[in-house]
């Protein structure tokens, strides 16, 4: 019970992240590619994050040498009451007072503290690495490979059935994505990661929902694993937001040529406009492409990408289903096999309208800056709801799809 007397729900928070560790990316990476894909390499006396030798400016280094913001500390700056400066001035956090950030008992603690019975777990810079990587679809797969094996050997993919850390999956070959996956599941992972955007292949850019990866998405269906897509950087509109830096001058006026993979991640005018348009189109072909048709009992999450899209992605599948022949309407399979959690500072009642309490997941993006300072903060976001929906969305979704039936 809480202090005004009622029962305080169970917690399953479906967004927590670590910080990586300095050799995430390098200790399990076979050494023909140690000059290929991700490099660790001090700079200027620091050690940074390299790409094929490039520094990336907005991916500084290791977070376990670089200082990081306290959970929370961005908060009134995403809910617009604070200016870029307070922003930027957040990063002051020093990894070592911080080891909950970088291994699990210390974490597991921390989670005994904040009341939470368990979490998934996401990375931190391997959700944003991946676009930097598609000139070299082979170090691309060997860079997630080694992660993958990091990730289970410094976490765990389903550590004492509290702590469920999703490797990441690259969808850039067919063959591998089975193979990395397959592997995952032998390690016990409830829940895998992929990039939202279109799988980059040696043949061109495809739709991850394309029959080349239907052994993957069998797979996953099969073994009942849910298949989460959590926000990164990610290059699919890199052209129209050239573009349209071309047509009204951007590009002159911030000295950025177009396809710039150094900004790639920084803000630009028009990048308000793509804002949501990669998960909203993301999750539209996957159910324009029949995905789901193939794969009734495929299961979908998206993480840390909001709620805004929701609506306008509805309406975009009911005129779909206007004009082909579906076994179901478009609409109703996003709401049976999809899952949403929002951002912290958005409204769950809203999207309650939309989708119903089922599919709604808490996510707190804790330790994160942008998230909550605690995850238990959430529970002022559903605080309207009735008792049982609350339990709902703080816990039973979660758990439901992390212990199917």
């Amino acid at each position: 019970m809480n202090e005004t007397g009622t029962t305080t729900p169970k917690l399953f928070d479906a967004d927590n992240h670590y910080w990586e560790t300095s050799d995430a990316f390098i200790r399990h990476r076979d050494p023909k590619f140690a000059d290929r894909g991700v490099q660790v390499k001090e700079v200027d006396g620091v050690p940074r994050y390299l790409v094929d030798g490039q520094r990336t400016e907005w991916l500084p280094g290791p977070a376990d040498v670089h200082p990081r913001p306290l959970p929370g500390a961005f908060l009134d700056y995403f809910q617009g009451g604070t200016s870029r400066d307070v922003f930027l001035s957040g990063f002051t956090e020093q990894p070592a007072d911080h080891p909950d950030w970088y291994e699990r008992e210390s974490r597991l603690k921390v989670m005994d503290g904040q009341g939470l019975e368990a979490t998934w777990l996401f990375p931190s810079q391997g959700v944003v690495i991946e676009p930097l990587l598609h000139t070299d679809i082979e170090a691309a797969i060997e860079c997630y490979r080694a992660f993958n094996r990091w990730l289970d050997e410094q976490w765990g993919f389903a550590y004492q059935d509290r702590i469920f850390a999703a490797p990441f999956i690259t969808m850039c070959d067919p063959d591998e994505t089975v193979r990395e996956l397959r592997w995952c599941l032998d390690q016990g992972a409830r829940v895998v990661n992929i990039r939202h955007g279109a799988a980059v292949t040696r043949s061109g850019n495809r739709s991850p929902a394309d029959p080349m990866f239907d052994h993957f998405w069998g797979l996953a269906a099969e073994a009942g694993v849910v298949v989460a897509t959590h926000d990164g950087s990610d290059e699919t509109y890199t052209p129209v937001n050239d573009l349209m830096a071309s047509v009204w001058g951007e590009a002159h006026l911030a000295g950025i040529a177009p396809g710039d993979t150094n900004h790639l991640g920084q803000s630009s005018t028009f990048s308000g406009l793509m804002k949501h348009r990669t998960v909203h189109d993301f999750a539209y072909v996957l159910v324009a492409h029949r995905l789901f048709e193939r794969f009734p009992k495929l299961k979908v999450a998206y993480i840390e990408n909001g709620c805004a899209w929701v609506p306008s992605l509805l309406l975009a599948l009911d005129y779909l289903g206007h004009g082909e022949a579906f076994r179901t309407s478009p609409r109703d399979q996003f709401i049976e096999h999809c899952w949403v959690a929002p951002f912290v500072e958005e409204d769950v009642r809203d999207l309650s309208r939309h989708l119903p309490v089922e599919r709604i997941l808490f996510g707190s993006d804790w330790p994160h800056g942008e998230g909550f300072p605690t995850p238990r903060d959430f529970l002022a976001n559903v605080a309207d709801f009735t008792p049982a929906e609350r339990q709902r969305i703080m816990y039973d979704n979660a758990r439901e799809l992390t212990f199917p039936r």
